[in-house]
This record gives structure tokens, C-alpha cells and sequence, in this order.
């Protein structure tokens, strides 16, 4: 229930910051609709939009995921690891990304290292988003699309990409197998 915990630390700083949906929707430039039901249905949103909430909440992308622990260095064994969240294709739609966060615990870190499983359904709607930052892609299995402005990329296993977060973008799976990818998120502070 990943997703209840998220929903519970953005209430919590909502909160402590004396903010409504109102007020967190005109700081994060997203609209009333998509957080209450975010909030309200324990539905993950994508990391762009994540990215604004933290953002407007004064924190980082990682407070939302990590449980405040904090080792230097930080390993993730591949049998220990477990998804994180799922980010589902639409309301009531399928599961479309799963994440499994790779540096939780480490709470000094200014990158967001993620495995992430690209499943078919992640391309039935693309929805481009844009937000601060960079983004490294590394495709380890299948085959990606990416949309970046209005160019679409296909990247294949050992393909990579590096871009400007800011520039609206949608990464999706090519195809009917899922494809797996290691992302890492750059966010300035």
C-alpha cells in the first residue's frame, strides 16, 4: 500500500505548510481534480506531476518515498529489491510503470535512481509531462518509446537517452512484452 503511505506524507506537509487541494493545485500548477482524486483514491500519479507537488510542498522527490533512513553507501541488492509504486495507465485503468526507488536510503542525495518496469499498457495514453531537472534513461530489456517535444524515440536494450526534464516528455513500451529500463532523475533544488 505504497500508495496510501505517499498519500499520507503529501496530506501530512499539505498540512504543516497550511495548505487545501486549492492552494497545492495553484502551487504545483496541477488542477484541484487530479490531486483530490490522487489524495482521495490513493491513485500514484506520474513523476512529473509528483515532481510539481514536492516542489510547492518545499521538499524533495524522495521524502514521499523513503522511509528516512539513511546509509553511505547505499546498496540495493537485486533479490531485495521491491517495487515501490505503480503508476496506473489512467483512473481505473492498469498498471502501467511499476518503480522500485534504488536510493532510498540515502537521505543526503540529490538524484532519484529508479529500475522501472515499462509495461504494454503505459502505451494506450500518452500524456506528456514536464517538470525541472534532467532525466538518464538506460534500456536493459525490450524496447522503449520516448516523446520528447514533438519527436518520438525508439530505443532498443543498451540504448540510452539524457534530457531536459522541462521539455514535455512520455515514456512508454514498444510492443507487447514489457521493457525495464534504469532511470535516474536530476532535480536542482
Amino acid at each position: 500500500m505504497q500508495n496510501v503511505k505517499v498519500s499520507l506524507r503529501i496530506r501530512a506537509f499539505m498540512v504543516k505548510r497550511q495548505m487545501d487541494i486549492q492552494d497545492l493545485a495553484k502551487a504545483s500548477g496541477l488542477t484541484p481534480g487530479f490531486i483530490e482524486t490522487m489524495l482521495m483514491e490513493g491513485v500514484y500519479p506520474p513523476l512529473g506531476p509528483l515532481m510539481k507537488i514536492a516542489r510547492a510542498l518545499g521538499v524533495r522527490l524522495g521524502t514521499f518515498l523513503d522511509d528516512q533512513e539513511s546509509a553511505d553507501p547505499y546498496i540495493v541488492r537485486q533479490a531485495e529489491r521491491a517495487a515501490e509504486f505503480s503508476v496506473l495507465g489512467g483512473k481505473n485503468k492498469a498498471t502501467a510503470l511499476n518503480f522500485y526507488a534504488l536510493g532510498k536510503g540515502k537521505a543526503d542525495r540529490h538524484m532519484e535512481p529508479f529500475f522501472v518496469e515499462i509495461l504494454p499498457e503505459s502505451a494506450k495514453e500518452k500524456t506528456l509531462s514536464s517538470h525541472e531537472g534532467e532525466e538518464f534513461i538506460a534500456v536493459l530489456k525490450g524496447s522503449i518509446e520516448v516523446i520528447y517535444g514533438n519527436e518520438a524515440h525508439v530505443l532498443h536494450a543498451g540504448d540510452s537517452v539524457y534530457y531536459n526534464s522541462i521539455v514535455p516528455h512520455y515514456v512508454s513500451c514498444m510492443g507487447p512484452e514489457k521493457a525495464e529500463i534504469h532511470a535516474v532523475i536530476y532535480i536542482p533544488e
